[in-house]
């Protein structure tokens, strides 16, 4: 499909050379991060200091995104707009941020959605650069579902790509608006939609293009789990400002227009030394003493958090277990794929990059004027906390987390008719040391298998660095890591971490829809450097 007044033949000419932005990932790339032999070379992220001074951390109030409204509804499906723009924004108090934001905003307006209730989203790009939206998580027809190559070029100005020794012939390319659809034929979830153009999606999404899509079903309706101002999207990304404001990204062409990767230094992802949760540096949430859940979303490009709760009474001091008034733990309550059978309390909750978590906070566990600081033991300095909370009086609760809350399918791995290897490693990439798959960078022809549609399959994912791997439409179950069984209970993921030199399998059903999908790393900057695949759906 072309937009009116656009052939195929002109979308090609407009690419370039008649030569479709479709290269291998890194194709042109000349400046990847470094790393000889598999494993022990491989860069880890790297972080890029900020010029600006840091801003103190909790001394702004926590943002609530706003939901976008449908423009029009019907029987079947909600309809809305959800345009592209540049945009300026205070995120550093006292400074304007240039950002890219899906309605001009960062993060992206919430779209509150229905399990089985079709919505359609039309976009139009008044970006300089071309965009890719995938709704990370749907169940989504090919068409819709943002393949790296299928673009959505400027509605003004002409575009030219970098320059390709490939080209992609099955790519969707539209001039200036798009319509994706999605018939969200799955459980309540909480997914989330970003950009993922082919090379480009580390500096795009550092930008901004990224935000919240909530599916709600009628099973979930009917626990007592917090609702409305307790229910409370949790947007997690770490960013580097200039002394002025601007974002800083090392990328090796700072229009992300032409030359895809990032300076050497910053191969192995990169990593900001300002914690944002919906926009703001550390904030602050002031809770009353019941239960809020909290829908938490890693969306840095790189970072890993290990969230725990680190409470402190009214004067500072840390507070001990005789001190708390019932418990202090977080109950986790779902993940990517939605509920979990049974609730989960923790100690703490380790996301990688895409990966999501519901939880349950109870903060009648802390007495009135307690603060309790969301800490990240992953991080150091700055980067070791992400907000606070403060509790700041009573109020009547009538919700609870039930033994119960939900039927999870389990996949049984004795049907999977085939097991597919893929090791995620570094290496050569077109003359330059990048991200591979197989041994193979990203290539949009080559099809790196065919599963059938309705099969379950056993993948076993092996991994040289850390890599938080991720599927498009197919959602799996971790079997075990290294061999030992799986810690999780059971859970539908899109998104699996792994860390260095480790092997998970997991079991995929590949359900929905015939065609072509991505895998890759969601560490956004090896992704970029070609550590993506294709499967098809046949």
């Amino acid at each position: 499909m072309t937009a009116p007044g656009l052939s195929r033949r002109q979308a090609l000419r407009l690419l370039g050379g008649g030569a479709l932005a479709a290269a291998s990932a890194t194709a042109g790339l000349t400046a990847a991060a470094g790393c000889a032999a598999l494993p022990t070379n491989t860069p880890d992220p790297r972080l890029l200091p900020s010029d600006a001074p840091l801003p103190r951390p909790f001394a702004t109030p926590l943002p609530r995104v706003a939901t976008l409204e449908p423009v029009r509804t019907d029987a079947t499906t909600d309809y809305y707009d959800l345009p592209l723009r540049v945009a300026e924004q205070e995120i550093i108090p006292g400074l304007r941020t240039p950002i890219w934001g899906y309605a001009g905003q960062f993060p992206g307006p919430t779209i509150e959605a229905r399990s089985g209730r079709r919505i359609v989203v039309r976009q139009r790009n008044d970006l300089p650069v071309p965009a890719v939206t995938h709704l990370h998580g749907g169940r989504t027809p090919p068409a819709s579902d943002g393949y790296p190559t299928d673009l959505l070029l400027p509605a003004r100005g002409g575009f030219a790509s970098h320059a390709s020794h490939m080209t992609d012939e099955r790519a969707d390319v539209v001039r200036g608006v798009r319509r994706y659809e999605y018939p969200l034929d799955q459980r309540a979830a909480t997914l989330w939609y970003h950009d993922h153009r082919m090379d480009f999606t580390g500096p795009a999404v550092w930008r901004g293009l990224a935000g919240f899509c909530v599916v709600r079903d009628d099973e979930e309706d009917a626990l007592p789990l917090p609702r409305g101002d307790k229910d409370v999207p949790l947007l997690i990304s770490d960013r580097s400002f200039a002394e002025d404001g601007t974002l800083l990204y090392p990328a090796l062409d700072a229009e992300v227009r032409e030359q895809p990767g990032v300076m050497k230094a910053y191969g192995g992802g990169v990593l900001g030394d300002v914690v944002l949760v919906n926009g703001a540096p550390w904030p602050e949430l002031e809770v009353s003493r019941s239960r809020y859940r909290f829908r938490v979303l890693n969306a840095s490009n790189a970072r890993r958090y290990v969230l725990r709760l680190a409470p402190r009474s009214r004067d500072g001091a840390e507070l001990g277990s005789d001190e708390l008034r019932g418990e202090a733990r977080i109950v986790q309550i779902g993940t990517d794929g939605g509920l979990l059978e049974r609730p989960w309390p923790r100690t703490e909750i380790a996301l990688a990059s895409g990966e999501r978590a519901d939880v349950i906070i109870d903060f009648s566990a802390y007495p009135i004027g307690a603060t309790v600081v969301l800490a990240n033991v992953a991080g150091d300095g700055p980067a070791g906390q992400v907000m606070r909370f403060r509790v700041t009086g009573e109020e009547a609760d009538d919700t609870a987390v039930p033994s119960r809350l939900s039927q999870v399918e389990r996949l049984d791995p004795a049907r999977a008719r085939v097991t597919r290897d893929f090791r995620f490693e570094s290496g050569e990439v077109h003359g330059h040391t990048g991200w591979r798959i197989n041994g193979k960078p990203f290539d949009p022809a080559r099809m790196d298998a065919r599963p059938r549609l309705g099969a379950t399959e056993i993948w076993r994912l092996t991994t040289d660095a850390a890599h938080p791997i991720h599927l498009h439409l197919a959602h799996f179950q971790v079997l075990s890591i290294d061999g030992e069984r799986a810690e999780d209970p059971v859970a539908w993921k899109d998104t699996v971490d792994l860390g260095a030199v480790q092997t998970a399998e997991i079991a995929v059903r590949f359900g929905g829809y015939r065609g072509r999908y991505a895998f890759h790393c969601h560490n956004l900057e090896h992704e970029d450097m070609a550590m993506m695949a294709n499967f098809e759906v046949i």
